[in-house]
């Protein structure tokens, strides 16, 4: 089990990051709030969770153990994949998504990719007594602070989770309004959320 990754970032990706450790580069699949906090050339430290298939090992990186200790719960609901757990992540905070599961709030669930409303019922059951309660005070979750380049941040995010360049397009557009009112810097995690209730409501 390679429980985390430190090093100098490499390079980035819309989903991924290269950590160099001990002169190796090691590609890392991380949600958009993780990759908002990460700069080429930088040190960096990552969570990590390995996923083995036949074909394939796949390591998956996360700001805190917390975020990687919730991927992996998630899980172990019934057909829950890495992709859709990293979906989710990208989606709420681990202590959103504990506070959905324990209000039993399928909006929070419908509003991931993949999930439709008998799928975010079913997880609801799945998961009810594996979360736990959240971890902090209640109100939302305050995502990761984007320095530099939130549109092209958020529509990376966006094309990662699978839709469409012309759909991302108009989403960075219509959360633009939004990122501008912000005051300070506009938080990505809060930007995508609001970018994925737009689409919601297109289809």
């Amino acid at each position: 089990m390679i429980a985390f990754v430190s090093g100098p970032v490499a390079a980035l990706a819309p989903d991924s990051a290269v950590v160099e450790v001990g002169g190796i580069g090691i590609a890392v699949q991380c949600s958009p709030n993780t990759l908002a906090g990460l700069r080429a050339g930088q040190q960096a430290k990552l969570a990590t969770s390995l996923v083995v298939r036949e074909d394939s090992l796949t390591l998956y990186g996360f700001a805190d153990d917390d975020e990687r200790q919730v991927f992996e719960l998630l899980q172990t609901a019934s057909g829950v994949g890495p992709r859709l757990a990293q979906a989710m992540l990208a989606v709420h905070s681990p202590d959103a998504l504990r506070r959905a599961v324990s209000t039993g709030d399928e909006k929070a669930l419908i509003a991931v990719p993949g999930i439709g409303k008998k799928g975010a019922q079913k997880l609801l059951l799945d998961l009810k007594d594996r979360l736990g309660e959240p971890l902090g005070p209640g109100g939302a979750a305050i995502g990761t602070a984007v320095t530099a380049g939130w549109r092209d941040q958020l529509h990376a995010a966006l094309i990662g989770l699978g839709y469409a360049t012309r759909e991302a397009d108009e989403a960075v557009s219509a959360v633009a309004p939004q990122a501008e009112a912000a005051e300070g810097t506009p938080q990505i995690g809060q930007l995508l959320r609001a970018a994925l209730q737009t689409l919601n409501r297109a289809r």
